[in-house]
């Protein structure tokens, strides 16, 4: 029943904060954060069982599971599982849920209630994603996950917010409706072969069918990852969306919710479509190097200083797409430490712009400038963050982008050292992030505020993960391999550990 709660308890939290903002305004903020603590205990919690339930025999890498039936005559189920990926996700959903929380403390102040029930809504859909194990659900908490976050776009977004939140909405959408297309020919093909209407995810594992259906199957399912990645050429409402998000929906949408297009290529293009998969991959781990260089050079051209750091998500995220089709182990405990490296380092960014824009109501870089002498405490923050996305030695991100590429190595040295220059070229733009907002001549004359102790306690945390995780990545990375284990052999892992149900 712990999964069930996970996602309970935001829905249930969303409603109560909405409705808490007819009544007293502030109450709204701390119902929220009290309901995200209420789920990041209940994660932990999920975490701190898997070292004894893996252990057990028979059990394989799944910690917790829930099976009902839904509606039989089509073979769906309400199936929630969990092995390390999904604990892994989930944790660092919740952190940043609360990150989102405390960042809006100030900057919402219209519709309070409505915001946190959406941004609540947006979290317990992008856990859903991580959790479920019927696609039918999958596909349903898919879609739950994106209209939340179209009103938190469209409304407490800056004056590009409408055309951003419509372009958002189209491309994730549009990409989800070639996933359900192909998702409905799996489950026929699968009925064709075996007699049997279902969507659950582990008897869909090792479905026979033809290398030309397997292929334009698995390219839907690909197309609908990619875009909400995304990767390049569907990554074009990413600077828009971004850009116009307020801080909390920004640190959602970057740092968890594009995460489930990473997870859906680890949990089901290439288990689902093994051979299909095999080979694609040039094709893929070539537009993943491609992110990796094309979104570094649009960083380093930006003059605005939220989009300078929605582009280098392109950057960063290139690694994952390159280390999941690599496919081994290296690289696929490498995709997921970038996942959740780019998550707490683009979310702690985006947290700081925010706090920049909140304060100088800008975001051209060429207005500031100066800016340590009077936010020393921002300058120093803005420092270490800018360092960890370049990829300094003993922080995360160089943990998840050298494991990448030491797996990406053994399949393609061309690629791989194409993909090394990107570490290149994020020591570029990062530099210049930090000398054209904290150094230099100042644009303007400013009289701002540093930031105070409720920013200081979230960044301070995030910091903490970044060190550990940068120092000794050993929990993760332990969490992890026995998932990735069962992800790169499902039809043994299967065969040998029984139906989770």
């Amino acid at each position: 029943m712990i999964l069930l709660w996970l996602v309970l308890v935001l829905l249930i939290g969303g409603v109560l904060a909405w409705l808490a903002d007819y009544w007293y305004t502030p109450l709204c903020r701390w119902l929220s954060l009290a309901t995200l603590a209420v789920d990041l205990w209940l994660a932990l919690r999920l975490w701190s069982m898997s070292p004894k339930n893996l252990a057990l025999a028979g059990n394989g890498p799944w910690v917790a599971r829930l099976d009902w039936s839904w509606i039989p005559s089509f073979g769906i189920h309400f199936h929630l599982a969990a092995d390390g990926l999904s604990i892994l996700m989930v944790v660092l959903s919740v952190v940043l849920g609360l990150a989102s929380v405390v960042a809006s403390w100030t900057e919402i102040r219209e519709r309070v209630g409505f915001f946190h029930f959406n941004l609540l809504w947006s979290l317990a859909g992008t856990l859903g994603v991580f959790l479920a194990f019927d696609m039918f659900l999958f596909f349903f908490f898919w879609e739950v996950m994106l209209v939340p976050m179209y009103f938190l776009i469209a409304i407490w977004g800056d004056r590009q917010r409408i055309n951003a939140a419509v372009k958002f909405f189209l491309f994730t959408q549009g990409s989800g409706l070639f996933m359900l297309i192909a998702l409905l020919g799996l489950v026929f093909v699968h009925h064709q072969a075996t007699g049997v209407y279902t969507f659950d995810y582990f008897q869909l594992l090792g479905t026979h069918m033809a290398p030309r259906v397997a292929m334009w199957l698995m390219l839907g399912f690909f197309l609908a990852f990619a875009v909400k990645l995304p990767s390049i050429p569907f990554h074009t409402w990413l600077p828009d969306a971004y850009t116009s998000a307020p801080t909390g929906a920004v640190v959602v949408l970057a740092g968890a919710m594009a995460k489930t297009g990473a997870y859906g290529l680890i949990r089901f293009v290439v288990p689902l479509f093994p051979d299909a998969a095999h080979r694609f991959a040039p094709v893929a781990m070539a537009l993943g190097v491609a992110g990796i260089l094309y979104g570094a050079m649009l960083a380093f051209a930006q003059s605005d200083l939220k989009r300078l750091v929605a582009y280098s998500s392109i950057s960063h995220l290139g690694f994952i797409l390159l280390g999941v089709f690599a496919w081994n182990l290296l690289a696929l405990q490498g995709a997921i430490m970038q996942m959740i490296a780019h998550g707490f380092t683009a979310g702690a960014l985006f947290i700081m712009v925010g706090a920049i824009e909140e304060r100088l109501h800008t975001r051209q870089m060429n207005r500031m400038g100066d800016l340590w002498t009077r936010m020393p405490r921002m300058g120093a923050i803005g420092l270490f963050f800018a360092l960890a996305s370049l990829g300094l030695p003993g922080l995360a991100n160089f943990v998840g982008e050298f494991l990448v590429l030491l797996g990406a190595y053994r399949v393609d040295v061309t690629l791989t050292v194409f993909a090394a220059a990107g570490l290149v070229t994020a020591t570029a733009y990062a530099l210049i992030l930090v000398q054209k907002v904290f150094h230099g001549q100042p644009g303007e004359h400013w009289q701002v505020a540093d930031f105070g102790p409720r920013h200081m306690t979230v960044m301070l945390t995030i910091i903490a993960i970044v060190v550990w995780l940068g120092v000794y990545p050993a929990p993760v990375l332990d969490t992890a391999r026995v998932a990735i284990a069962g992800l790169r052999h499902p039809v043994a892992t299967l065969s040998s550990t029984g139906h989770p149900s």
